[in-house]
């Protein structure tokens, strides 16, 4: 499970990391509600735990936007508020559920793993799928021939990437944007991490999917569609 925490709370934050990434999830926080928002639309998560109270843009304010631009990404709304009107002002704002603080980390466990069990039932399963490559947009799963490949964030996000544009080429600027924003690191590191993609996807098998474009970027096709101008 990928988990979005916005919270400007440090000692809150360390916290549900210290707790959740030891389960096995990875986790992304955001100080204010601008970083928040950004993230949310950006990037893709299986569940955002938001604060109402937020430097810039608060929790309230944040949801809305994101319901209004179709982001149905289940969130739990947390906040010292407990009388009953704040509870439905965050549930209309399009919350789907609300726990109030202090509470136990347990407790947020069972609520996320509820809140994710409803928006699953809800949502028809969604993948990409190219040749004999799958991935699935709602677990990030990747499978190739059936087989699951093991995959670093970094190149879950450049097979998403690619997947998506397919047939077409991606230029280099615009894997580099998908994977550090606007703050790409010094040197070559997106080679690496293509590199590093390229064994898990196309190493043990015979037919090559990922593509070089020199001086340009990648693309990943079918073998029906490599004559394919990029």
């Amino acid at each position: 499970m990928r988990l979005l925490v916005v919270e400007d709370n440090r000692n809150l934050v360390g916290n549900l990391f210290e707790y959740f990434e030891p389960r096995g999830h990875e986790m992304d926080a955001a100080p204010d509600g601008i970083v928040g928002l950004h993230l949310a639309v950006t990037q893709r998560y299986d569940a955002i735990i938001l604060d109402w109270m937020l430097p810039r843009l608060d929790g309230c304010t944040l949801l809305q936007r994101l319901r209004e631009h179709a982001i149905d990404t289940p969130v739990i709304m947390l906040t010292a508020r407990d009388d009953l009107h704040d509870k439905l002002v965050g549930f209309r704002a399009g919350a789907d559920d609300y726990l109030t603080k202090p509470f136990a980390l347990p407790e947020l466990e069972v609520r996320l793993d509820a809140v994710l069990a409803r928006a699953r039932g809800r949502r028809s399963p969604r993948a990409l799928q190219i040749h004999d490559l799958r991935l699935d947009l709602d677990t990030l799963e990747a499978t190739r021939a059936g087989q699951v490949l093991h995959l670093y964030p970094a190149g879950r996000k450049l097979l998403e990437t690619l997947m998506q544009a397919s047939p077409a080429a991606v230029e280099r600027r615009l894997l580099e944007h998908a994977l550090w924003g606007d703050a790409p690191p010094d040197g070559d590191m997106l080679r690496s991490h293509v590199y590093d993609l390229r064994r898990s996807v196309d190493g043990p098998f015979e037919v090559k999917l990922i593509r070089t474009l020199p001086r340009y970027g990648y693309r990943l096709v079918a073998p029906t569609d490599a004559c394919l101008p990029g």
